[in-house]
């Protein structure tokens, strides 16, 4: 039956994502929804504060296209790479626009959003304490530890606006299956007031049931499902292609200066309609050197009577 969930992503974004409202792209290293993010660009959203762990490249060029008004994150850089140059622009020379940035450790981001997951007031932590963090962040608080009275750092609880999630298959409701990296996926999903699911696949709640170990996110937190095959390019999705290493390196190239940057993006953001499009454009070696060798794990019987 179909949940009234279905839809493309032009319709996802143009319903679910607003100016000025707070973003979590979510996905560590990979199933990170670039698709999701191409189209908020080519709607020309506004304002938005962007969270991620890591900003990544997906954020650079949201940057570029004028979408932020604020990064908070906890690293930022094009992995392995450098930095994130449109990033970089934005903050210290106001191109296109200015940014401010909130700055966390890996721990602290993550932990915001388990707060924000199980409406907690805040989260305790440690890795604080001895850094230039707090100085610099005046979200990050310390309290006494009621049972030994030590300082104990804080952070408060984050909740976006809108949560999308790249998942690798999942039904038409939502029910979502991941696996490989799952980094903050399922807290961003949980901690979000509206979330995206964009799927490579959708199957029948039959295989969904069929290994509930991997639902990490449940339908009744999803507002919108999205069958987005390659959405992730160019960072991969464990199973169904690799990450493109070569695409990293070449963005360090075209970041140099904010003219090249747009250049790109006209051609392959703003000058397509979406995925498919922007999929046709890749060549057929470039497709068929990212599809993976299968390599499946061993079975799991769960039994029954």
């Amino acid at each position: 039956m179909d949940s009234g969930k279905m839809m493309t992503m032009k319709e996802a974004v143009s319903r679910y994502v607003k100016d000025d409202e707070t973003v979590y792209l979510a996905g560590f290293t990979h199933m990170i929804p670039f698709a999701a993010g191409h189209e908020i660009i080519r709607q020309k959203r506004k304002g938005l504060t962007l969270c991620r762990a890591t900003p990544d490249i997906i954020y650079d060029q949201m940057i570029a296209a004028g979408c932020a008004k604020k990064v908070v994150f906890s690293y930022a850089g094009n992995p392995g790479v450098g930095s994130l140059r449109c990033f970089r622009r934005a903050l210290e020379k106001g191109v296109p626009n200015p940014i401010e940035i909130e700055e966390y450790t890996h721990f602290g981001l993550s932990g915001r959003l388990f707060a924000g997951a199980t409406n907690m007031p805040f989260l305790p932590m440690r890795t604080n304490a001895g850094s230039d963090l707090p100085a610099n962040n005046d979200s990050i608080k310390t309290i006494k530890d009621p049972y030994t009275g030590d300082e104990v750092s804080i952070v408060p609880p984050l909740r976006p606006d809108i949560a999308v999630v790249h998942v690798q298959r999942c039904d038409e409701n939502g029910n979502a299956h991941i696996w490989g990296i799952t980094g903050e996926q399922k807290d961003a999903a949980f901690a979000a007031k509206k979330v995206i699911i964009t799927t490579e696949e959708i199957v029948s709640e039959s295989v969904i049931r069929s290994d509930p170990n991997r639902t990490l996110i449940p339908d009744f937190v999803v507002h919108a499902v999205v069958q987005e095959p390659w959405c992730a390019h160019p960072s991969y999705t464990q199973g169904y292609y690799d990450r493109d290493n070569e695409f990293y390196m070449q963005w360090d190239d075209i970041t140099k200066e904010h003219e090249s940057t747009m250049k790109y993006m006209d051609e392959w953001v703003y000058g397509v309609e979406n995925r498919e499009q922007y999929m046709k454009k890749l060549s057929a070696e470039k497709v068929i050197k990212l599809l993976p060798k299968a390599c499946y794990s061993q079975p799991v019987s769960y039994g029954s009577v």
